[in-house]
C-alpha cells in the first residue's frame, strides 16, 4: 500500500485545505457506510472503537490488530531518511488523560512504525470533548476552537523539531489539521508540518 497526496483533483473534499497543506493518505473512508461497506471502513471502525466498550462489547482485539497493522503499513509507504530526522506527533483525541474513553491510538501507531523514532506528544487538549465522529447533527468544532483547546507541551520542546509529521487516522474536513499546523507554527517558526491520514473521507455515489 502506498501514500497518496491530497492535490487538485481531491482537496476540494476537504474544506479546510489549501494548497500550502502537505497531506497523505493511505485509504478512502466512505462517509455514511458502515464497517461492511470496504476495507477501510473496517479498518477505521476499528480504530475508533472505544476504550470503554474493551470489556461491553465483542471485537475489541480487532483494534490492536489494525494499529499494527497501521504502523507496518506507515513504515512501508514512509521514506526511512525522512523517519529518521523527523518528529511524529499524534493529533490528540477527544477525551484528555485520566478519561475512560481517553485513547492513545495514534501515538501507539507512530511509536509502532519503528523503534527510536522521535514520538513526541508536543500538542495536547486540555478539556474532554464530544468526538467529531460522534457529533451528529451537533456542529463540529471549528479550527479556532480547536486551537484554544491546544495546549504545546513545553517540557518536549528540547531539542526543536526540524520536520514534523503530524498523524491522524481520518482526513475529513482538514480542521484537526489545520489547527494542529497552527499551533506547531507559532512555537517552531518556519517548520515544515506535513500531515499523515489513515484515510481520507468520500462521499459515497448515488450507486453505492
Amino acid at each position: 500500500m502506498r501514500l497518496s497526496e491530497i492535490d487538485d483533483h481531491n482537496r476540494g473534499d476537504h474544506y479546510y485545505l489549501t494548497p500550502q497543506d502537505e497531506c497523505f493518505y493511505l485509504l478512502e473512508y466512505t462517509s455514511g457506510r458502515d464497517f461492511s461497506f470496504s476495507q477501510a471502513n473496517q479498518i477505521i471502525s476499528n480504530l475508533k472503537k472505544k476504550p470503554s466498550e474493551r470489556f461491553i462489547k465483542g471485537g475489541y482485539h480487532y483494534k490492536a490488530q489494525v494499529i499494527r497493522q497501521a504502523s507496518n503499513t506507515l513504515r512501508e509507504a514512509i521514506h526511512p531518511d525522512w523517519l529518521q530526522r523527523s518528529t511524529l506527533i499524534p493529533v490528540p483525541g477527544s477525551k484528555c488523560v485520566g478519561h475512560l474513553d481517553y485513547d492513545d491510538r495514534m501515538e501507539q501507531i507512530c511509536r509502532g512504525i519503528q523503534d527510536g523514532l522521535d514520538v513526541r506528544n508536543l500538542v495536547t487538549q486540555t478539556v474532554s470533548t464530544e468526538a467529531a465522529h460522534e457529533a451528529g447533527i451537533n456542529p463540529r468544532p471549528t479550527v479556532e476552537e480547536l486551537i484554544d483547546l491546544y495546549q504545546i507541551d513545553e517540557t518536549l520542546c528540547d531539542p526543536a523539531p526540524t520536520d514534523i509529521g503530524v498523524f491522524d487516522d481520518v482526513l475529513t474536513a482538514g480542521t484537526h489539521f489545520k489547527a494542529m499546523k497552527t499551533v506547531l507554527n507559532r512555537r517552531f517558526p518556519g517548520v515544515r508540518v506535513s500531515g499523515f491520514f489513515i484515510a481520507r473521507r468520500v462521499f459515497p455515489t448515488p450507486l453505492e
